[in-house]
């Protein structure tokens, strides 16, 4: 019971610290932009608001994407809501609100897809995601490059989708994010329980009778909508980005899904707004792209330094097993040395020890020598006193 206790200290300090990180990337984003002479414009101001409250909503909602081990699957939605793009603007003309319900409809339609392939063909999930991933994003394409080719120049921008305009964002837009933003994470806190029962144990949510496929299906709504949020923003190649990398760099400092999920939050927010402002700082650097470039770099901290699953925590517990282990070997052939000579205290050279044990007894002999447990004079090494004394008899 200490145990866990203890552990679950141990992850809540983890996330407390990625948090803070997170928050002080954001906060030295700003008076770094100051020096660098950037003006908090008003179009600043919209887009820098916009990008933390995008990457809060899509931290939130991919965190179930990366459990259910479904990342390639913001990919595809992305991916698939471009032909709906153009669709929309060929029914409905430039009217924002009909080409985002049009790229909304094409990824619902490429979730459907997905679906009808893996319930009905032996063919995989991973495959099904792949083709629509290509085939939708080739359809949109040809789509746009037909729009192109019209008389009128109404169409002008459009292609600014497949990777985001994020100047053109204006409050209304904000207004509109912040809302949908919002109505999508109060439906998580409400359906909480069960999407972490379809996340973690789907059989035996089907076994107590909850919905598995309208709760998935709500799911999968809800990544929708969150891609199509991000449309104008991070456009469909990179909005794939923001929704995984936060999750993914969470994932790596608790085991806890509500810390998980408010940390990948937190880091998206962070993302957002930091990446919006350092790309004012040319006018040059894409908004998109700057935003992505931070979310990578929250995932490479977290791959690197995360106690318990970082990089450099993992090859130091392997180096430290393997000089725990070179240790136990160093001592037990110096008991054995001495058991074999009827001396316990008989020293045994670093040379014949090498020779026995190779080169990893140089390492067992320094952790042996660090700890007291070993010592050594001119003639060798040997057992301290206190070893010497709890040897057990016999073999």
């Amino acid at each position: 019971m200490m145990g866990s206790e203890a552990q679950a200290g141990i992850s809540d300090r983890n996330v407390w610290i990625i948090t803070g990180i997170a928050i002080l990337i954001l906060l030295l984003s700003l008076p770094l932009a100051v020096l660098f002479g950037v003006r908090f414009t008003y179009t600043l101001q919209t887009v820098t608001l916009g990008g933390a409250l995008l990457g809060a909503v899509s931290g939130t909602v991919g965190s179930f994407a990366v459990l259910r081990k479904q990342s390639l699957l913001g990919d595809a939605l992305s991916h698939a809501a471009l032909p709906g793009v153009g669709i929309a603007f060929l029914v409905a003309g430039r009217q924002l609100w009909a080409l985002l319900a049009g790229a909304a409809i094409a990824g619902l339609i490429g979730v459907w897809f997905i679906n009808l392939v893996t319930r009905n063909t032996r063919i995989k999930q991973d495959t099904a995601m792949g083709i629509v991933l290509t085939g939708w994003f080739a359809l949109g394409i040809g789509i746009l490059a037909f729009i192109q080719q019209r008389p009128d120049a109404s169409q002008a921008g459009l292609d600014s989708f497949i990777f985001g305009q994020a100047a053109a964002m204006v409050r209304s837009d904000l207004y509109t994010l912040a809302g949908v933003g919002a109505a999508l994470i109060l439906v998580i806190a409400l359906a909480w329980k069960e999407f972490k029962l379809i996340t973690f144990d789907p059989d035996f949510a089907a076994a107590n009778g909850f919905p598995i496929r309208f709760i998935t299906g709500l799911l999968l709504a809800l990544l929708v909508m969150t891609v199509v949020l991000g449309l104008q923003l991070a456009g469909v190649v990179l909005m794939v980005g923001l929704l995984i990398a936060p999750g993914v760099a969470a994932r790596q400092w608790t085991n806890k899904l509500g810390q998980m999920v408010v940390l990948a939050g937190v880091i998206g927010a962070a993302s957002g707004g930091a990446g919006a402002v350092a790309s004012a700082l040319d006018r040059d650097l894409p908004t998109g792209p700057l935003i992505i470039v931070f979310a990578a770099l929250f995932v490479l901290i977290s791959i690197f330094f995360a106690p318990g699953r970082g990089m450099l925590w993992v090859w130091n517990l392997r180096r430290r097993n393997r000089t725990e282990h070179a240790a136990d070997n160093v001592l037990k052939f110096v008991i054995e040395y001495g058991r074999s000579h009827n001396d316990p205290n008989k020293p045994v050279s670093s040379e014949f020890l090498e020779g026995v044990l190779g080169s990893s007894a140089r390492r067992g002999i320094r952790e042996l020598l660090l700890s007291g447990r070993l010592s050594a004079d001119e003639d060798g090494y040997r057992l301290t006193p206190g070893e010497t004394r709890d040897l057990p008899e016999g073999g």
